[in-house]
């Protein structure tokens, strides 16, 4: 894993040159092995790499990478899963390997198939290529998401990186604040499409590439599309859906456990990560895993991990390294947090993230295996099993839902099962696609729309947060289940702009890659074959996975209760984030900022407080926003100077 960045301008200024060596500087955590550069100052091109060196780690995996006339330069991050069946391919007909790394196979394949490519690569990547003879610049990024590409284009210059800190020293001074994303990131703790806090730069969406010619993009297109777009095919009996399920898990882990340095594995002690670890130490009886001791950091619907991660380690014989934090350390990190993102995603579980990739990082491990996936694949969400009980209750008429509504908004929200029927309820007179997206909600439209000042709601009055998930969901064939169209939002959405995001980047701040098996491309595929009934059988989610895994795990794992990253996020609030909520959310500070009004967010506050509301993501929510803001737009001389050094 690596990182990457680069511009193509219409006309090459030398200052060009020395920024992009700064956008490597503040990229370096993310590839501290190596560093390169090229510059073609004649045509507008430059291209920067810092390097993770996982596959083939000698200088022959030095980047940018060329091919023998230096026509073409590729910077690339990621992991190609079948490079080696590609390069035998590509040996077959002559083309020549001087090393052993996959961003070699990269090159030769688009030597030999050009842009045609991106079809044939089962992989995690975001890369940039540039072709001297055609005078262009390919920018793709991977079909899930797992690795980030950010871009920015004006009428001179085209720019792009890993992280938006990666860009600061490529964009003008005077970052302007993109108000539709900070309405979405307040929505749903996270933003969905292409979206960022800064107006003039993008995401490149999962599975989807650029050309760049002479400094302006002139073509854009997805080159992958979830399995779901092809129909319903749903034809497996209950014995075949777990025996290939069982195949098909084991094939994507041993396939993802290539590389030259030595891998681990998360453990938390759920099902996923337990069932990449027992298929990993099929090839590594060794395998080290990691889990995390929260003291003082749960809170009622969580249950410990600890118990069941060392139960699996135990079971599977394999080693176990636990790091220790509690409450206080993490909201401490809170700050770091944000800067790590980039974005201003409202969730404590990155920090899980961040402590167990330096702790790998401290016993020499560079790539993690993860578990993330599973629940997108397969289900497992409360909002899975919320969407099968719709069948009792939606047949009421919309009266009678309004009043639902109304009466569990009423309960104290103190109460977890209270919060729980709230949450269950909330939306429930809406129809259709608008109630599927309202799952993903963690506040109601009215109560957001209070904290909203004038200024901000003139901004946002034209676009509503969940119009990019409502046009994709519009474009499935109109057989789709409820419960694949809520997969399909996971899969394309929570994923790559939420649990992925976080993933890379925070793994990527201690210079740790992390794999995805359940991602793996013909996992995917299989997946969406699998009947709904064998994924969310009742309250039983994933249930042709953990049939699939009883050979290989203890039952109280595979049964075991759902559970999240039980950060104490409601103690927080009245306690160890207290101080800062009254810094960041002032009056003045407010005012300042100009997006929220004082009276509504201090409403908010004592409603949480007394119960009235479960309020406490959305407080975090404007406190990151708040924060990003400070660190990024108040602040973007001494940020890149930061990055710089």
């Amino acid at each position: 894993m690596c990182g990457i960045a680069g511009f193509y301008a219409k006309q090459f200024d030398p200052e060009l040159e020395k920024h992009l060596r700064q956008a490597g500087t503040a990229l370096n955590h993310r590839g501290p092995d190596d560093r390169g550069c090229f510059l073609d100052r004649e045509n507008g091109i430059g291209l920067v790499h810092t390097r993770l060196a996982i596959q083939d780690p000698s200088s022959l995996g030095h980047q940018p990478m060329f091919n023998d006339d230096r026509s073409i330069a590729l910077t690339f991050n990621g992991e190609i899963y079948n490079f080696r069946e590609l390069r035998y391919e590509l040996e077959d007909k002559g083309l020549c390997f001087r090393g052993g790394s996959d961003t070699e196979v990269l090159l030769n394949l688009y030597i030999d198939e050009g842009v045609a490519m991106l079809s044939r690569l089962n992989g995690i990547f975001a890369f940039a290529l540039w072709d001297l003879s055609k005078r262009s610049l390919l920018i793709a990024r991977d079909a899930l998401g797992v690795k980030p590409l950010y871009y920015s284009a004006s009428p001179k210059i085209f720019t792009f990186a890993s992280e938006i800190k990666g860009l600061l020293n490529l964009l003008p001074d005077d970052l302007e604040l993109d108000h539709i994303a900070i309405q979405r990131y307040l929505t749903f703790l996270w933003c969905p499409d292409r979206e960022t806090p800064v107006k003039t730069v993008h995401k490149l969406l999962p599975g989807e590439a650029l050309l760049v010619t002479e400094g302006q993009i002139t073509q854009q297109w997805q080159w992958y599309r979830l399995p779901v777009f092809r129909g319903p095919n749903q034809n497996l009996d209950e014995r075949h859906a777990i025996q290939n399920t069982e195949q098909k898990v084991r094939t994507a882990v041993h396939r993802q456990m290539i590389s030259d340095v030595p891998v681990g594995a998360f453990l938390s002690g759920g099902l996923d990560s337990s069932a990449v670890v027992a298929f990993a130490r099929e090839q590594n009886p060794n395998i080290c895993c990691f889990t995390i001791e929260s003291t003082n950091c749960k809170e009622d619907g969580f249950i410990d991990d600890l118990p069941y991660a060392r139960s699996v380690a135990n079971y599977l014989n394999v080693p176990l390294e636990v790091v220790h934090v509690d409450a206080k350390r993490m909201a401490d990190d809170l700050q770091a947090m944000v800067a790590h993102l980039d974005e201003p995603l409202a969730d404590p579980a990155p920090l899980n993230v961040l402590y167990i990739s330096r702790l790998a990082r401290e016993h020499g491990i560079k790539v993690l295996l993860s578990g993330a996936g599973g629940d997108d694949l397969f289900t497992g969400y409360r909002r899975h099993y919320a969407l099968m009980l719709e069948r009792f209750w939606s047949w009421l008429p919309s009266s009678m839902l309004s009043k639902l509504e109304i009466l569990s908004s009423s309960l104290n929200q103190k109460n977890y099962f209270f919060r729980r029927l709230k949450k269950f309820f909330d939306g429930a007179a809406l129809e259709g696609d608008a109630r599927l997206v309202n799952y993903f909600r963690w506040i109601n439209r009215i109560d957001l729309e209070s904290l909203y000042s004038p200024e901000f709601r003139k901004e946002i009055q034209q676009v509503q947060p969940e119009d990019p998930m409502l046009t994709f969901l519009n474009e499935l064939p109109s057989k789709t289940s409820r419960l694949e169209r809520m997969l399909a939002l996971e899969q394309r959405f929570f994923l790559s702009d939420h649990n992925l995001n976080y993933t890379d980047k925070m793994s990527m701040a201690t210079g740790v890659e992390v794999r995805v098996p359940f991602l793996d491309l013909d996992l995917v595929d299989f997946a969406a074959c699998i009947p709904n009934s064998f994924k969310q059988r009742g309250s039983e989610g994933k249930w042709v996975l953990k049939k699939a895994m009883e050979s290989y795990l203890p039952h109280k794992v595979i049964y075991r209760p759902k559970t999240g990253f039980g950060a104490p996020l409601r103690h927080w609030m009245r306690n160890e984030l207290r101080e800062l909520l009254g810094d960041l959310l002032s009056e003045e500070s407010l005012n300042k900022r100009g997006l929220f009004d004082p009276i509504g967010v201090q409403r908010l506050i004592t409603s949480n407080d007394a119960g009235r509301l479960d309020a406490s993501y959305t407080l975090l929510s404007l406190l990151c926003i708040e924060i990003w803001c400070r660190h990024f737009i108040d602040s973007p001389n001494l940020a890149r100077k930061q990055y710089s050094h």
